[in-house]
């Protein structure tokens, strides 16, 4: 008998399974309670890892200008979006590196916690939390519960301005009903300013596409068809993989401005001892 006491935790597997059939037979509309049930629960969080996600991390230090980190030489204090911020740990992390930081939850329960997180840890955070630039210093940070694809959240933290600089996606838009990826495209663009960048995680792209969700499968080729005409529904063929329409892009359209596979991410994320998510940025054409 084994006396590891990991050998009897639950595989990535075994959770998205059990995720999975928490919404099974459930209309979109309902899954904002699903939501918050399990939020309100705590017993079952398989997507919280505790810290942010390495990837992000490595790419805020390897390519700041790609991602417009936050230097002295900025006139004003640039605003980070997290979608979807369960706990705030990458909403913490944005702040040290000097944006004003905000997340938004659907779940009334989640943005509770992640208040709490956040005020908690306060300034004496180590590590990636610890203020990156004494110079540039450190960015509020709020979570705040309401509909992403709704605009009354976006009054309560002082409205849209000229858009977020920074918006990071990581298992927000997998974890959305395939009827919502157009709006959330559209909606992407709608919040992201004229220079800005949305960053978004690519997990889990080794999930065969019909095996359902969430997390739904999000291999590579989602995002540009998404971001081609954002609002618009795509085609999927009989096995759920995405069928490229030969279409031109809108005026909405965002454009791919970095691809790579990160060297570290979440364990989930590696298969095999191979890192299976991808970073993509993308900017307005």
């Amino acid at each position: 008998m084994s006396t590891d006491p990991s050998s009897s935790a639950p595989s990535a597997s075994q959770n998205q399974d059990r995720l999975k059939s928490h919404f099974v037979g459930h209309d979109a509309s309902a899954h904002p309670q699903r939501w918050d049930a399990l939020w309100k629960d705590g017993t079952f969080l398989p997507w919280d890892r505790g810290f942010a996600n390495p990837a992000l991390i490595d790419a805020l230090k390897e390519k700041p200008s790609l991602l417009g980190v936050p230097t002295h030489s900025s006139s004003k204090r640039k605003r980070a979006l997290v979608p979807g911020c369960g706990k705030g740990y990458d909403v913490a992390l944005l702040a040290a590196v000097g944006f004003d930081s905000y997340g938004i939850e659907i779940s009334e329960s989640a943005a509770k916690v992640a208040g709490e997180w956040l005020q908690e840890t306060g300034e004496g955070r180590e590590g990636e939390y610890k203020v990156w630039d004494e110079g540039v210093g450190r960015g509020k940070t709020r979570c705040v519960c309401g509909d992403f694809f709704e605009d009354k959240w976006v009054q309560e933290i002082g409205g849209k301005g000229e858009g977020f600089d920074l918006i990071y996606d990581n298992t927000f838009l997998c974890a959305l009903p395939l009827s919502l990826r157009g709006a959330w495209a559209l909606r992407m663009s709608q919040l992201l300013a004229p220079t800005g960048v949305l960053v978004c995680l690519e997990f889990p792209t080794h999930k065969p596409p019909k095996s359902g969700g969430p997390p739904w499968a999000m291999p590579s080729d989602v995002y540009p068809e998404l971001f081609k005409r954002p609002g618009e529904e795509m085609q999927y063929d009989e096995d759920m993989k995405v069928v490229p329409q030969d279409k031109e892009e809108s005026d909405a359209a965002l454009v791919r401005a970095g691809h790579w596979k990160p060297a570290r991410t979440h364990g989930v994320g590696i298969v095999n001892g191979e890192v299976k998510d991808c970073v993509s940025v993308w900017k307005h054409k």
